[in-house]
């Protein structure tokens, strides 16, 4: 097989062509070792007909290939990025079964409130009710409302905290 001279000349050619091929990379003149490289060892078991299209051909090849797995770290590395945005507001599990028993807890302290006691509370926490509004359902004053949802609330906390 007949050894190519390359002289400045005509490496200068090739490296405008594949400057021109692959759209004007920085890395053209790597691209061209690379595929240097990949000739020296292609000529070891076929022949090449034409050296230069093969040089050529093989620094586009390659410049592809770094563009598409470019792409794909990119994408990748969206994917990475956005997959660590998202939150799950969602309690861990520990959390929910310790929140159940809580409010089993809750649910059996209410048990135990007197029944009027109970109602004011669960009309103020739950429905939402003003003491003013419960004050009037029931004849009392406010600050009997008041005392009420008070006793409730310290009984509750003893009682689910275990004192």
């Amino acid at each position: 097989m007949n050894r190519l001279q390359w002289d400045q000349h005509k490496w200068r050619t090739l490296l405008r062509l594949v400057r021109r091929t692959t759209r004007n990379r920085q890395d053209a003149e790597d691209l061209l070792h690379a595929a240097f490289v990949r000739l020296s060892e292609y000529r070891g078991t076929v022949e090449v007909r034409s050296q230069e299209a093969f040089l050529i051909r093989t620094a586009r090849n390659l410049a592809f290939d770094d563009f598409r797995h470019g792409r794909v770290r990119n994408e990748l590395a969206d994917s990475a990025t956005y997959l660590t945005s998202i939150s799950d507001d969602a309690p861990l599990q520990s959390e929910a079964l310790a929140a159940r028993e809580r409010l089993k807890r809750v649910e059996a302290g209410l048990d135990l409130l007197a029944p009027r006691t109970r109602e004011i509370f669960l009309m103020h926490r739950i429905d939402g009710l003003k003491y003013r509004d419960i004050a009037s359902r029931f004849g009392i004053g406010e600050s009997a409302v008041e005392k009420h949802v008070a006793k409730a609330s310290l009984f509750l906390t003893g009682w689910v905290e275990g004192w």
